[in-house]
């Protein structure tokens, strides 16, 4: 029988466990509560979603109200990207898609673990990844789809300042790659910005990652 620990509930203290673990950096100890969920069934995208992403999320939310230093901040996410690379084993799939995406962050966005994850989530599901990482130019970004010709492209923003980089980058791909669907998602959602999306008529906004499993699970067989 499949157990699913529900973070939010009475499993709050795993949660708690592994932020303190994250905010001293103590990758050991996040290592070993990541690999404990994942050994007693909890899935990928609830990890994710529910323990490194939250945390990630309080992380930032606590640097913003000067309760952090940038260090510590920059200690918090070298210790969960560092952690994201142990997943593999997680994460490959035997039922391989000739799909392709393309997955970076927009330009001038240096916060690059989110859009890890939504590579991995993709890799899971049996997609080919080509991951261009953080702040990824607009015209580097065009040449590169028009090289490689991908099924679709996922964009990650966490700064909501940047959105204008975001508008500038899928005004390009309307324009070059009409028919090219782009997934789009990321912190800076949380306060807004989702009408800069819905400009575009082929952008998707993906509010976590658990919603975009479900739609890549179900993406061959609505034909899309």
């Amino acid at each position: 029988m499949t157990t699913t620990l529900h973070f939010k509930t009475h499993n709050n203290l795993v949660y708690e466990g592994f932020f303190d673990a994250l905010i001293h950096g103590d990758r050991k100890k996040c290592s070993e509560i990541t690999g404990k969920l994942l050994d007693n069934d909890v899935t990928l995208e609830d990890v994710y979603e529910n323990i490194i992403r939250r945390a990630l999320y309080e992380v930032g939310d606590l640097w913003e109200r000067g309760k952090i230093s940038v260090a510590s901040e920059h200690l918090a996410s070298a210790t969960a990207e560092s952690l994201i690379n142990e997943f593999y084993s997680h994460i490959v799939s035997g039922n391989k898609l000739p799909d392709t995406v393309l997955v970076g962050c927009v330009e001038n966005e240096y916060h690059q673990i989110g859009i890890k994850m939504v590579s991995d989530i993709f890799e899971k599901n049996g997609w080919n990844t080509h991951f261009l990482g953080a702040s990824t130019p607009t015209l580097e970004l065009v040449s590169f789809i028009d090289q490689t010709r991908p099924d679709m492209v996922a964009l990650s923003l966490s700064l909501y300042f940047n959105l204008p980089y975001l508008d500038k980058m899928l005004n390009a791909l309307d324009v070059d790659f009409p028919d090219l669907p782009v997934m789009v998602g990321g912190q800076a959602f949380r306060h807004g910005g989702k009408e800069v999306i819905e400009k575009h008529p082929n952008a998707i906004f993906q509010k976590d990652l658990k919603s975009l499993n479900f739609f890549l699970s179900n993406y061959k067989a609505k034909g899309l």
